[in-house]
């Protein structure tokens, strides 16, 4: 994970690989990390690389 600290569920993050911002949903093994889109049903994905997941936004600072 680059950045200031490893991301967790409910942190808003960006993923390099896809280009993408979306929300942690759920964190598998400790190693395999689901993300959702930040708007929209119930569109997920898989990190391929979760070190190459950035916090941008931290859980605690979030207000949706």
């Amino acid at each position: 994970m680059t950045g200031g600290r490893k991301p967790w569920v409910g942190d808003q993050v960006h993923d390099a690989v896809t280009g993408r911002e979306g929300i942690v949903s759920d964190v598998r093994s400790g190693t395999t990390y689901v993300l959702r889109h930040l708007y929209g049903g119930g569109l997920t994905w898989t990190a391929t690389a979760p070190q190459r997941l950035t916090v941008t936004l931290p859980r605690e600072d979030r207000t949706d």
